[in-house]
């Protein structure tokens, strides 16, 4: 749980740095990139430490100071924050790729008008209103059921909803409720999938022009995504195969709890496959955006890439040709 807490934070907190520290990056899909990092930090500040926190007090055989220190004197427990910021994050984290996903279809599709329907007042607006939308269906089932309460589970090692004692999943009226939140993501995950067919059958025609034309006049073709948004385009689709592969074993954990399944050492799993996905991102634009990795290294050696920058050369002899040799340029011009 350290190990995630570490490289959750360390990894996303490098990628709002890249997204929101240069204005290369301040575009509709830089915003989009720091708002699915802005979730998976909070994924790493807040839900993991809390998990962590209570597996060290459980170890250090603390169980009556755990429990005491997990009320306050109102009788607030911190799983009513923690497990609907998990949910949120969740929630925002799907929207998130199915907005760059969007993004990238109209990039693709549409090149010469994606300024008019893409612009960065609009993806703002976007980003907030999801947000907000998140996190309301993430409270959603404490607001509209009875029958949900919010615990920490030591079974999945994480705040869960689950259904009040005694009460059957199966004839419970939250049930509906809980599968709110499998459908909200199946749903965006099926729409993520088709936008991404979409777009990738019009790449593919567009490689299949340039491979029978071979020609200059390909060229000229000005309705033609360019290698970046291609690049792109491949980089979200990872994402969204990241994440469904990540968020399968939860879904299939929450429809088995609302049919009355226990599954302890499963819930386990799922969870934490789940959290993992905190971590993947940042990995994933390492390894397809070379952009990315340019102002990451930027980031921790940019002395060191400046001085390099100044001359290809790295003795002072080279350095002293190059100037003259622009000196020589800007003589030959003014005369």
């Amino acid at each position: 749980m350290i190990a995630f807490i570490v490289a959750i934070i360390l990894g996303n907190v490098v990628s709002l740095l890249v997204f929101l520290g240069s204005k290369r990056f301040r575009t509709p899909q830089g915003y989009l990139k720091a708002s699915l990092a802005l979730a998976d930090l909070a994924v790493g500040v807040l839900v993991v430490p809390y998990s962590a926190y209570r597996e060290i007090a459980t170890l250090l055989q603390e169980k009556d100071c755990n429990e005491a220190l997990s009320t306050a004197v109102w009788g607030f427990h911190p799983c009513h924050v923690i497990g609907p910021v998990f949910a949120g994050c969740t929630f925002v984290s799907i929207t998130t790729i199915f907005l760059l996903c969007i993004e990238r279809s109209i990039t693709v599709l549409k090149p010469l008008h994606k300024n008019l329907f893409v612009t960065k007042k609009r993806t703002i607006a976007l980003i907030a209103f999801s947000w907000l939308l998140c996190f309301f269906l993430a409270v959603v089932p404490l607001l509209f059921s009875q029958n949900i309460l919010l615990h920490y589970s030591p079974c999945s090692k994480m705040c869960n909803y689950v259904f009040s004692t005694g009460e059957s999943a199966r004839t419970s009226t939250g049930w509906n409720v809980i599968l709110l939140f499998p459908t909200f993501d199946f749903s965006l995950l099926g729409g993520t999938f088709v936008i991404n067919l979409i777009t990738f059958a019009a790449i593919r025609q567009f490689s299949k022009a340039r491979k029978q034309l071979a020609q200059p006049k390909v060229q000229s073709i000005s309705n033609r995504p360019s290698f970046s948004d291609i690049k792109a385009a491949k980089t979200i689709a990872i994402l969204t195969v990241s994440f469904s592969a990540c968020f399968g074993p939860i879904a299939v954990f929450v429809v088995g709890s609302v049919l009355g399944y226990q599954w302890c050492e499963f819930s386990f799993y799922a969870f934490w496959i789940l959290t993992s996905n905190s971590c993947w991102n940042v990995i994933i634009y390492s390894a397809m955006d070379r952009k990315f990795r340019r102002r990451t290294r930027e980031l921790f050696f940019g002395k060191v890439l400046k001085r390099k920058r100044r001359c290809p050369g790295s003795n002072a002899g080279t350095a002293g040709h190059c100037g003259a040799l622009l000196k020589e340029i800007l003589h030959h011009e003014c005369a």
